[in-house]
């Protein structure tokens, strides 16, 4: 599976996962990861219903990776694919300080690029959160 030319545009590869390949989009402005499953399929609910659950869990894995290491106000969980057809799950930590809040986050022009060093640091946290005992996907 290739990843879509967009999402490689706007996006760090954080790590591969079992089901889903985790992405950081490139907008330090707001805490927004996205998973693209390793599928052909652009619509999650055309998948089997056990490779639905197992996305899930993936989903589910991530929701708390932001709600713990990022204290958010509110979690925002979508597959749009209006722009990118590939099927991907934004998993999107909003906090009532954002810059966007309370409009959605689709399509705001202002952002803030991470550096290389801040991109590495989630990276490392990720790993280090998936490699605990109480985090690991089920």
């Amino acid at each position: 599976m290739n990843l879509d030319e967009r999402l490689k545009a706007d996006c760090h590869i954080v790590c591969e996962l079992e089901q889903s390949t985790l992405l950081l989009l490139n907008n330090s402005l707001v805490d927004w990861l996205i998973l693209v499953p390793h599928c052909e399929e652009i619509e999650l609910t055309n998948l089997p219903f056990s490779q639905q659950t197992s996305i899930l869990s993936e989903v589910n894995l991530v929701a708390r990776f932001i709600q713990q290491t990022c204290a958010p106000d509110k979690l925002n969980i979508a597959t749009l694919g209006n722009v990118v057809s590939q099927l991907h799950i934004h998993v999107i930590g909003r906090k009532q300080s954002d810059p966007y809040w309370p409009a959605p986050v689709w399509g705001q022009a202002q952002n803030e690029p991470y550096t290389e060093k801040q991109v590495q640091q989630i990276k490392d946290r990720f790993t280090a959160f998936l490699n605990s005992a109480n985090h690991q996907i089920s």
